[in-house]
């Protein structure tokens, strides 16, 4: 394979990441198979040789991969892999033809919705492809646009007739027990009932997206969620408001005359206002006054889109950019009152399937459309468990973002626990942010808020959101809360109501944050005492806390953590050396604290000697972990370090806990011989992790930027 494979110590089984590279490398081409007579055997395949052992699979450039495994002669393959395969990626993407999509189409809808894929990323997208782009993430979301775009060997696929021809040869009674949308299918990724006036509700729109949504329920799951009962128990009524999945519509709205009306080429209802949805229909509501009438506020030439020969030849890829992107967040700062150019899909081509888990979106910038898509997609997407946008110029459309979550949680069943969001720049504080997006989903788990720069809008917000510093915050489920401040100020008083509605906190991060005063540490200390009993891990990286001595010792001091980091944070700046003598006495009477890191600060090898008393005798730390990464440690200050570590193990016969130390990008290369000694003889002790870094490169690099 020639390289390291990343993350190479977490690899259980090497014979499978083998097998599972060789299949990459034979698809894309890096491995020639007709320059080995055993690999270019007509008797032998190797993609299919190697497909069962495919966990993880990434497409790049012109998507030539999915070409190749949907062909036919590759049936097999795909069979397999949709079966082995768990998480798809997608790397540096571009513009496609319609005969590509096709295939991509196909691949997606075997792997995903018939397979086993529940993790979808996307890598350094720069000019993404607004077709390809909602396609992945449509699919990802569990729609499929039926029709020739996935036709093989059978129209539908032979996965999709035979589940029709299942629930045709259902009695009525079974149908009717099964209720039009099947239980097992919602709750494995079907995610998509609720009602349009839940969207008015949340958002304060008027029926401008409303009804614009209407016509787009069958394909976009835009709605909020309706109670738990009308979600699992209420039949789908096409008169009903709380219609359930795009399936179920599909199914009632079999009627003629209801076609019919879709199909009109319907004129755009431009400047008029209409009324929202009514709230409530009663079962005995006349089936031809489907919401008054149906009609479109997409623009003349997207009506089309709803002709009887629309949905013939080709499928009309373009088509995939008509998730309604009209409804959910319309009336905020940087989304448009209507749907605009993307259109609307016809609701004949609507179908939902199983979704992924996991989406992650890196480096791909999305536009004000494409964003409201993504958050149309989420509002009731129940089966995703892990959301992570990054670099993708969120800026504004945190608006979208935020109204997506507030339906999303609505959602009983709603299975998200996992957000992580990073930009260069946000409309919002970094805390304020945070406080939004808790208000909105109090189900996370795990939330990490993260930009570069300090937010150029300061004081105003997006038109629509009210201040989320006045907003309450209902009691969370929040475990890990990571926040990387672009060179804000910490003001304790705001963060206080997440720490106080976040009883189950087990870790905090906070990172590039300024302390506007010598209290605010103090207090924020204080609060996570009152708060926060179940705190485990803090952690403080580029924060200056030089002048916060007392509080560093009281965070030393404290009977419960169990890991705290203080990485680059200038701890001995102006410190004398009382200040590393209480460090180290702390450390030593401290039984629950397990891990300590400190990577850049500055330790050089008098202060790490010094460090090694932790282990003496008299001690009753239970320190497993030390990261000293970054420190200016010289080859003799390791040996050192060593020799006294070891007099300490002897003193205490053996009896140590100590089993890691980090030694990072330290000046290590000066004196290769010394190093060594001393690394052999660390070894003995516990495992250590280090590099071969070159200090001399390193500081030639830091001159040259000065």
């Amino acid at each position: 394979m020639k390289t390291r494979p990343p993350n190479a110590k977490n690899i259980t089984c090497w014979r499978k990441k083998f097998l599972e590279t060789f299949f990459s490398n034979v698809l894309h081409g890096v491995l020639d198979v007709s320059s080995d007579r055993r690999l270019s055997d007509p008797h032998f395949s190797p993609l299919l040789h190697s497909s069962p052992h495919v966990s993880q699979l990434t497409l790049c450039n012109t998507l030539q991969g999915a070409l190749e495994l949907a062909a036919e002669h590759n049936q097999k393959v795909l069979e397999n892999l949709a079966v082995s395969l768990r998480t798809l990626k997608f790397q540096h993407l571009l513009s496609s033809d319609q005969s590509v999509r096709r295939s991509l189409v196909l691949l997606l809808h075997r792997l995903i919705h018939h397979g086993s894929v529940n993790q979808v990323s996307m890598y350094s997208w720069p000019v993404p492809d607004t077709v390809l782009l909602v396609l992945i993430l449509s699919m990802s979301a569990g729609f499929c646009r039926l029709g020739n775009a996935i036709t093989y060997r059978s129209s539908p696929c032979g996965l999709c007739r035979e589940e029709e021809k299942a629930r045709s040869q259902e009695s009525p009674h079974e149908r009717a027990e099964r209720g039009c949308c099947d239980e097992g299918e919602r709750s494995d990724g079907k995610n998509k009932e609720a009602p349009a006036e839940a969207d008015t509700e949340v958002n304060g729109c008027q029926a401008d997206g409303g009804l614009n949504s209407v016509l787009s329920r069958p394909t976009s799951p835009l709605q909020n969620p309706v109670s738990e009962e009308s979600s699992s128990k209420v039949p789908c009524d096409p008169t009903s408001v709380q219609g359930g999945s795009s399936l179920c519509i599909l199914d009632q709205l079999s009627c003629q005359r209801v076609l019919r009306k879709k199909r009109r080429r319907l004129k755009p209802a431009v400047g008029k206002k209409r009324r929202c949805l009514r709230q409530s229909r009663g079962p005995q509501a006349d089936p031809e006054d489907l919401y008054d009438f149906v009609f479109t506020v997409a623009r003349e030439d997207n009506s089309g889109l709803f002709d009887k020969n629309s949905t013939t030849e080709g499928e009309n890829a373009e088509s995939w950019t008509s998730l309604s992107t009209g409804s959910l967040c319309t009336g905020h700062a940087g989304c448009k009152k209507r749907g605009g150019s993307a259109g609307i899909f016809s609701l004949k081509a609507a179908k939902c399937f199983r979704s992924v888990s996991t989406l992650e979106l890196f480096s791909i910038p999305l536009t004000g459309e494409t964003w409201r898509t993504l958050s149309n997609l989420l509002s009731s997407w129940v089966s995703l468990e892990n959301l992570v946008l990054c670099y993708n110029g969120l800026d504004a459309n945190i608006s979208c973002i935020l109204s997506a979550l507030r339906a999303l949680s609505r959602h009983s069943d709603c299975q998200l626990r996992v957000l992580h969001l990073s930009d260069v720049s946000s409309h919002l504080p970094c805390v304020e942010l945070v406080r939004c997006i808790l208000s909105a989903f109090p189900r996370l788990h795990t939330l990490s808020v993260s930009f570069d720069l300090k937010t150029q809008l300061e004081g105003k917000r997006p038109e629509g959101n009210p201040s989320c510093s006045e907003a309450e915050i209902p009691e969370s489920c929040l475990e890990q809360l990571e926040i990387r401040f672009p060179r804000e100020p910490l003001h304790t008083t705001f963060l206080l109501p997440v720490l106080k509605a976040s009883k189950s906190l087990q870790q905090l991060s906070l990172e590039s944050a300024t302390l506007p005063g010598p209290q605010e540490l103090g207090l924020l200390l204080e609060a996570l005492r009152e708060c926060n009993p179940h705190l485990k891990k803090m952690g403080f990286y580029d924060v200056n806390l030089a002048q916060h001595q007392k509080e560093v010792l009281l965070l030393l001091q404290d009977p419960v953590l169990q890991e705290i980091t203080f990485s680059f944070c200038r701890l001995f700046e102006s410190s004398t050396a009382e200040f590393l003598s209480e460090i180290i006495n702390a450390v030593k009477r401290n039984s629950s604290l397990k891990s300590l890191r400190l990577p850049g600060n500055r330790l050089g090898n008098d202060r790490l000697v010094a460090l090694a008393g932790i282990f003496s005798e008299d001690s009753s730390s239970s320190l497993c972990r030390l990261d000293v990464s970054s420190n200016c440690i010289k080859p003799d200050g390791l040996l050192e370090f060593t020799k006294k570590l070891e007099d300490h193990i002897q003193q205490r016969g053996g009896q140590i806990q100590f089993t890691h130390l980090c030694l990072f990008q330290n000046w290590l290369d000066q004196d290769a011989e010394t190093a060594q000694e001393a690394l052999r003889r660390l070894k003995a002790v516990c495992t250590v992790v280090s590099d071969s870094w070159d200090s001399s490169q390193a500081f030639a690099d830091y001159v040259s930027v000065m």
